[in-house]
């Protein structure tokens, strides 16, 4: 696409199955309890579950280890029908497998009534039992970095199992079995109930699934929308509320961002009729009893919210809205005639926005004029499919200086110069499992992306289909030369001048955006010149290095021992340039940059793709890590121009970058 210049004055649904399906069997006792913490911090790595948690104080119940023990120290990750029995053991028979199904017995296959024509896939090297933790995270005082530690380490699981499940069967709950190793791990966060805040959670944060705020402890039940803490566990001897998750599934009334009028469970609706219509009256027991308590001592009590998220294969989306009360309670009649408990919370004054940011950016979507304290609609003058909007709300600053907005680097010779890339001969589309498909075998063998665009691991080069290959636009091999896709704006920070951030979320391994401008190599770049808006593949910080840490969860090889190796590119984008200009340094970032090759195979030259390390939620800024290199650091110490000071402001800022 043509770049235009910018002049500023001075922009499938699944079949969803309770986590019990699961049956964890959890690693036998070691004798110890393992804590990552000091007193007064949140647990990093949860203690073993065959330690002294009481009860109503450590798993949830489908998680819990009463549900399946092992005694080999290994955790059976795949899901399995509640109506059979337990893969056979090294203590059961070898020679009979017996399974209820309808009450008729199954042997294996060396009996004459199995049929033997049914085949099971090839399992998979079972994961072994990870005792030396720092292989996967080091230990850390610091809740937040904890608790982004365990998601981080969740979600490159979940990935990397979806993608190896992918050619076995697709049908498979990818990140129930995350879940399940997770927890055979003891890989979690703050293992106790407790009511009020999370240490490290915070107001704002996004969920895609239910196990990932199980394992950070904001809500404990896999299922249940109520959690509470047993009566037996307070000094009450009264149950307590400690959470709520207002996810649809009951006639509840969330269109307030300050209050929510929450029905309380049982009846039937959301249980095993395929309606969801209520059957019976509720009862006043479990969690709304624990509602009806906690009422009347008008403890603090963490509201989860759901909202629709079409861009998630599951279309819902869970938010973290903060701390509640209980204003009042009360008994009505539901749609379906029977008895519901009610309960209005009022959220508590003086909390960063959750909810109401999602509500705010799905208006401004629908409608980007209602955006409020905009200097220009679109900056990149329609070159971009989406407009990207320029604010300030901070100053009276008119925009940026003036520079050409391209959506497209250009190269220092013309593409058609450079080597070309093999192509694929696949029909259509590329296919996972595919031997055949030359795309997946220049990387290592497998498609670098899940079914939904997300990149499944970093790579040192990504190889994406390219003009050679004879599959279709809508391969799943060839997600970043399609453009963005997010709805950014560029903002005037305080103090850091403009930055970026999206009114959509962004989940975990979501194409950004590329790093467009002019392209140099290290001996034409070598000139003396600032370097404000310049990008140096020289560097990657230790959170991309671990993006898709934990292979040994999983029986893999362990990637600690990678090495990365800088590349000669440079790109200046002064002049020429996208959104990507925009994006602050930090030195705890939520970007990445990924080198990707689709349109040459000139390696030392790919294209630079920014994904997102986490769930980032709307109007979060984008930051990635620029480092600091060896040669400003010596120019420092030589009095000489060096590296500059560092504004991010997190706990444990390096204090410079550049």
């Amino acid at each position: 696409m043509e770049a235009r210049p910018f002049n500023s004055k001075e922009d499938t649904v699944l079949d969803v199955k309770p986590l019990r399906c699961l049956a964890p069997m959890f690693p036998a006792p070691y004798g110890f309890n393992t804590t990552f913490t000091t007193s007064g911090s949140a647990p990093f790595v949860c203690v073993s579950p065959f330690g002294s948690s009481t009860s109503g104080n450590g798993f949830p119940p489908s998680f819990h280890p009463a549900n399946g023990g092992a005694a080999n120290g290994l955790a059976d990750v795949s899901p399995i029908n509640l109506d059979e029995e337990p893969e056979p053991t090294a203590h059961t028979s070898p020679s009979v497998k017996k399974t209820r199904r309808r009450g008729r017995p199954r042997l294996r296959a060396d009996s004459s009534e199995t049929d033997v024509s049914e085949k099971k896939p090839q399992q998979r090297k079972k994961p072994r039992k990870i005792t030396d933790l720092s292989l996967i995270f080091p230990s850390s005082l610091d809740p937040r970095e904890s608790v982004e530690g365990v998601l981080m380490t969740f979600d490159a699981l979940r990935r990397r199992l979806l993608q190896l499940d992918e050619t076995t069967d697709a049908t498979k709950r990818a990140d129930l079995k995350a879940g399940a190793i997770m927890m055979a791990n003891d890989l979690r966060a703050n293992m106790g109930k407790r009511i009020g805040a999370v240490p490290g959670v915070e107001i704002g944060d996004i969920f895609y699934f239910r196990i990932e705020m199980c394992m950070v402890g904001l809500h404990a039940p896999s299922m249940a929308g109520i959690d509470y803490i047993n009566a037996k566990s307070t000094e009450t001897d009264e149950p307590t509320a400690v959470s709520i998750v207002s996810a649809g599934g009951y006639e509840n009334e969330d269109g307030d961002v300050d209050f929510l009028i929450y029905t309380g469970q049982g009846g039937g609706t959301g249980n095993k009729h395929a309606d969801k219509k209520q059957f019976d009256d509720q009862k006043l027991e479990r969690g709304n009893l624990a509602l009806e308590k906690s009422f009347h001592k008008g403890n603090l009590i963490r509201v989860i919210r759901s909202a629709k998220d079409m861009n998630c294969i599951t279309g819902k989306i869970y938010i973290y809205d903060g701390l509640y009360k209980i204003q009042e309670s009360w008994i009505d009649k539901g749609k379906s005639g029977f008895n519901v408990f009610k309960y209005k919370l009022l959220r508590e004054p003086d909390q960063p926005e959750g909810i109401a940011v999602w509500k705010r950016t799905e208006q401004w979507k629908a409608s980007p004029l209602s955006r409020g304290r905009v200097i220009l609609p679109d900056i990149s003058s329609g070159v971009e499919t989406i407009p990207v909007c320029l604010v300030n709300e901070v100053d009276d600053a008119k925009g940026p200086s003036h520079f050409t907005y391209a959506t497209k680097v250009r190269h220092l010779r013309s593409i058609d110069s450079m080597r070309a890339l093999q192509g694929c001969k696949c029909l259509s589309v590329c296919l996972p499992g595919d031997a055949n498909c030359s795309c997946a075998q220049q990387n290592e063998g497998s498609l670098p992306y899940s079914s939904s665009g997300l990149l499944v691991s970093r790579k040192a080069v990504v190889y994406e289909c390219n003009s050679s290959c004879a599959c279709s636009v809508n391969c799943r091999n060839r997600v970043t030369q399609k453009g963005v896709k997010l709805h950014f704006e560029v903002f005037r920070t305080r103090g850091r001048g403009w930055g970026l951030r999206s009114w959509d979320p962004i989940r975990a391994g979501t194409f950004i955006c590329e790093y467009t401008g002019e392209v140099y190599d290290k001996v034409a770049a070598d000139d003396g010149e600032e370097e404000h808006y310049s990008f140096r593949a020289t560097y990657v910080d230790e959170k991309t290095l671990k993006w898709n840490h934990g292979p040994e969860l999983l029986g893999e090889p362990s990637n600690q021992s990678e090495i990365f190796k800088p590349l000669p590119l440079i790109i200046r984008a002064k002049n020429i340039g996208n959104v990507a200009r925009f994006m602050n340094h930090s030195c705890s970032p939520n970007v990445f940059w990924q080198p990707v090759m689709h349109d040459h195979a000139e390696e030392g030259y790919p294209h630079i793709m920014f994904f997102a390390i986490k769930h980032i939620p709307p109007m979060t800024e984008l930051t990635f890590d620029y480092g600091v290199s060896s040669s400003n650091v010596l120019s420092t110490l030589a009095g000489t121009r060096g590296p500059m000071k560092c504004l991010c402001g997190i706990p444990k800022c390096r204090g410079i970058f550049g």
